[in-house]
């Protein structure tokens, strides 16, 4: 069996966005990604709900995490 090229393969988005926030917190994240799940009122589940409702989310989220781990 061939390693996984996904750089997030078994990293959950839960684990991501736990990562994130410990890195920036809710108001550094908000200033890089503009999404208002970040801005009002944020925490991890309710973000969570949005993200998986919303791939353009999600791949500005998961594309901040790997340009913070590099």
């Amino acid at each position: 069996m061939t390693p996984s090229k996904d750089p997030l393969h078994g990293i959950t988005l839960q684990a991501i966005l736990t990562e994130l926030v410990e890195h920036y917190g809710w108001d550094g994240l908000a200033q890089r990604i503009d999404i208002r799940c970040f801005k009002s009122d944020p925490s991890i589940k309710s973000s969570l709900t949005f993200l998986r409702k919303t791939p353009w989310a999600r791949e500005k989220v998961e594309a901040l995490y790997l340009r913070q781990k590099r």
